[in-house]
This record gives C-alpha cells, sequence and structure tokens, in this order.
C-alpha cells in the first residue's frame, strides 16, 4: 500500500499539448504548510504544470507520476481532485455568464465542507473574505468574471480562495497586471491563511510578488525541467542575472 503523504511529489512528469511536449521529465516535490515558487522564463511549462495538476483535459501525460494523500492524482477527475483540497487561480479565469459569484462560492463551499454548521461556517467566511478584499456585498451579485477588470478577476480568485481554505492552492501569475496596491492586498491574503496544514504553489516570473511574501523554497522550471531548486536566495540570484545560464544549458 502507497505511503500516505500531504507532501506533493511530482515523478518525472511528460506532457504535451497538441503537437508540442512541453514537460519533459519533472521531478519536485511541494511539502506540507510551505510556500514554494516556482520561476521561470515565458514558455518554460510553468502554467502547463499547473493545468496538468488540477486536470485540464487539453493537456496529455505521456509519463510519470503525481501523488498526494496516497493517490495518483493523475487517476483522478479535475472534481475529485478539487474535493481533495487541491485549488488553482489561472491566469485567465473562465467567464460564467448568468451565474452569480454568491451561487457560485456557495455551491463550491458545500461541495467541499459537508457538514451540519455549513452555512453559518460560509457566511461567517464570506464576511471576513469580503472584509479582507475591501469588496463590496454588490460585488457577488455579479457573474463570475462576466466583464471583469483584470484586477478585479484577481480579487475574485483570491475570494474563492478564502471562503474555501483549500489544502493545497496554486495560484499562476496572481500578480500579472497588478498594480502596487493589489499586489499588497493578494500577499496579505495569502499570509493570512498560511498553515501547517496547507501548502501554497506561486507560479511567477516576476520577482516583485515574492519580496512580499518571502517564499520557504525555489524551483527554476526552463524548458520543462527543473533547472535548479535553492531557498529564497535563489530569487535575488534570478533578478541580478536572469535566466540565461539556464536556457544554455538547456539548448
Amino acid at each position: 500500500m502507497p505511503t500516505i503523504t500531504n507532501t506533493l511529489e511530482i515523478h518525472s512528469l511528460h506532457a504535451k499539448a497538441p503537437g508540442q511536449e512541453i514537460l519533459r521529465g519533472v521531478d519536485v516535490s511541494f511539502p506540507r504548510g510551505k510556500i514554494v515558487t516556482l520561476m521561470g522564463p515565458n514558455g518554460s511549462g510553468k502554467s502547463t504544470l499547473a493545468h496538468v495538476l488540477m486536470g485540464q483535459p487539453e493537456f496529455t501525460v505521456t509519463k510519470g507520476q503525481i501523488r498526494w494523500q496516497g493517490k495518483n492524482l493523475l487517476r483522478l477527475k479535475a472534481w475529485e481532485r478539487s474535493r481533495l483540497g487541491l485549488f488553482v487561480s489561472f491566469q485567465q479565469p473562465p467567464e460564467l455568464p448568468g451565474v452569480n459569484l454568491l451561487e457560485f462560492l456557495a455551491t463550491a463551499y458545500k461541495a467541499h465542507h459537508p457538514k451540519a454548521n455549513q452555512q453559518k461556517d460560509f457566511d461567517k467566511n464570506l464576511r471576513k473574505a469580503l472584509s479582507t478584499l475591501k469588496l463590496p456585498e454588490s460585488f457577488l451579485e455579479r457573474s463570475v468574471n462576466t466583464g471583469f477588470s483584470g484586477g478585479e478577476k484577481k480579487k475574485a480568485e483570491m475570494l474563492q480562495l478564502l471562503v474555501l481554505q483549500p489544502k493545497l492552492a496554486i495560484l499562476d501569475e496572481v500578480d500579472s497586471g497588478l498594480d502596487i496596491d493589489a499586489l499588497k492586498l493578494i500577499s496579505k491574503t495569502v499570509r493570512s491563511l498560511r498553515s501547517p496544514q496547507r501548502t501554497f504553489i506561486i507560479i511567477t516570473h516576476y520577482q516583485r510578488l515574492l519580496q512580499y511574501l518571502k517564499p520557504d523554497i525555489v524551483h527554476v522550471l526552463v524548458n520543462g525541467v527543473i533547472a535548479e531548486s535553492g531557498s529564497a536566495a535563489l530569487v535575488k540570484k534570478i533578478e541580478k542575472k536572469g535566466y540565461s545560464e539556464y536556457l544554455k544549458v538547456a539548448s
């Protein structure tokens, strides 16, 4: 019987989109209770990894394994992974015309937290989340992501994160296009949810967000493989030298 662990373990992961191999043998782990950053240049495979972790059907895994909580995630459907406590905030979250945000959050919370005092806990989490993000209650009446600005989409994703409180949160370039005030607010949100029981995977190729989050572990993904891993000090190295040395080796 496989060992049950709350560390996300990825072994020799190969994945492709139609006609193109993107992940070429990713070996990496994401320990429970840590903020782990995945960095790399555009096109390196960071977002593909997020999509594969959540089970997006347009990406095909050709080899490898992803294990979490004693299960091979590759055998589970996207909704099953979500029920296990996985959450992904994508760069371009989909629009859901006609589905207001309150209904969406309530349905998701019910599916993830089935217990007797469910409504009371949901209301409490929702009120606190709105206050943290400085959002009016009228925000909940809008259709999910429909007509939202870029900043509003990010806040809607953070609202979901605060309400659902997943065990493993993957934030894919959540800092993209944000001004400094919004960036600080997103960072505050992540820090407020930090827990020994919760893992964050922060995907970015900028350094500014990491100045506020101070990750425990940094991995560099280049051309579909992990090129280097280290502490937060690795961010300063990348800020100074960029990704050129990794690209030379990978080519």
